[in-house]
C-alpha cells in the first residue's frame, strides 16, 4: 500500500490563463493572479490524483481594467456575488506514456457542469530549493453560457462580439509537501 502524497500549487511558477474569440476575427487572452489548488497522490502516482482548484474571479485579468471591470460584473463573473470558480476532480485515464484525460465539476457562478481537459504531463524533479515539483499542462474548451457567463453583443453587421467557446489553458508545478 501506498502512501498518501500531497501537492500543493506554486503560484509563481504557474499560470491559469483562458482565450476567447473577440469579433470572431482574433482572441483576447486573460488569466487569474489569484487561485490555489491541491492535488493528493499515491505515492508520485499522478493517474491516482485527486485535484481540488479555486480561482478567485475578482483577480481576473486581461490587461484592460475596463474589460477586466466588465469581467467582474454581473454579465460575466459577478466576483461580487461569486468569488469563487472551483474544480474538483473525479477522474483520470491515462492516455499515454505522459498525457492523461482529467475529468472532474468546474462551477461558475453556483453552476457545477462536468468537463474534461487534457493533460501532459512535463515530470517530476527536485527544485534548486530541494523540492520536489511535478510540472503539467491542462487544455480544454468550455461553453460560457452553460455557466451562466450569458451576456452577449453584436455588431452592426450581426457579427458576435464575444464567442460562447472559452479555452482553457492551464500551466502549473505542483510541490510536494
Amino acid at each position: 500500500m501506498s502512501t498518501k502524497t500531497i501537492w500543493e500549487i506554486d503560484p509563481l511558477h504557474s499560470q491559469i490563463q483562458f482565450k476567447v474569440r473577440h469579433l470572431v476575427i482574433s482572441n483576447v487572452t486573460g488569466k487569474f493572479n489569484k487561485f490555489s489548488a491541491t492535488m493528493e497522490t499515491d505515492g508520485d502516482d499522478v493517474s491516482t490524483a485527486k485535484i481540488n482548484f479555486e480561482a478567485d474571479t475578482n483577480s481576473v485579468d486581461t490587461g484592460i481594467g475596463d474589460r477586466d471591470n466588465h469581467l467582474k460584473g454581473n454579465d460575466f463573473f459577478d466576483a461580487e456575488n461569486h468569488p469563487k470558480i472551483s474544480f474538483r476532480s473525479k477522474k483520470v485515464e491515462k492516455t499515454g506514456d505522459d498525457t492523461y484525460k482529467l475529468t472532474g465539476d468546474l462551477t461558475i457562478r453556483n453552476t457545477t457542469k462536468e468537463i474534461t481537459l487534457d493533460v501532459e504531463h512535463g515530470g517530476i524533479m527536485v527544485d534548486m530549493y530541494g523540492r520536489t515539483v511535478a510540472g503539467f499542462e491542462l487544455t480544454g474548451k468550455i461553453n460560457r453560457k452553460e455557466f451562466g457567463l450569458t451576456w452577449s453583443g453584436m455588431t452592426e453587421s450581426g457579427g458576435v462580439v464575444v464567442s460562447d467557446d472559452v479555452k482553457l489553458n492551464l500551466n502549473v508545478e505542483m510541490v510536494k509537501k
